[in-house]
């Protein structure tokens, strides 16, 4: 069986009205060190390797909070990352999401938004460090008012 754990990296969709409040909070008030900067996100890590990336944007529906992009992301993070692919494909338990990044991103029974990484995978531009995604097109997707739900296996 493959190993799964819990990785260090999480985003989450806000209202860019909300941003001075966030990073007042993350890093004035609980510490963190925002380690990047841009009109659309902040990257900010708190304490020693956990990065949460806040992804700026118009946002509405509020009711919908819970089934929408606005949802925390978390990252599980595998051994096997093929078979866990598959494995939590075939549970049909999942709703897989429309993300044009190389990761699955699906939303978990209960709501829960996660995103499958290798564990020993280079995530560095999930810190805000190096190379990674086509940002405007996880952008432009991100800004639909919700997430294409993509109910087919890959």
């Amino acid at each position: 069986m493959a190993k799964i754990v819990f990785g260090n990296h999480s985003s989450v969709l806000v209202p860019r009205k909300d941003r001075e409040n966030i990073n007042r909070f993350y890093v004035e008030i609980l510490g963190g060190k925002l380690m990047q900067a841009d009109p659309d996100r902040d990257f900010i890590r708190l304490g020693d390797d956990f990065f949460i990336a806040f992804l700026y944007g118009e946002v509405d529906d509020v009711n919908q909070l819970h089934r929408s992009a606005r949802a925390i992301w978390l990252e599980l993070k595998s051994d096997d990352v093929a078979a866990t692919r598959q494995k939590i494909l075939d549970s049909g338990l999942v709703q897989q999401l429309d993300v044009p990044d190389p990761h699955l991103y699906f939303q978990a029974p209960g709501g829960q938004c996660l995103r499958l990484v290798g564990i020993d995978e280079d995530l560095s531009f999930y810190e805000g460090t190096g190379t990674g995604p086509d940002m405007e097109k996880i952008k432009a997707a991100l800004g639909k008012q919700s997430l294409k739900l993509n109910f087919e296996q890959r």
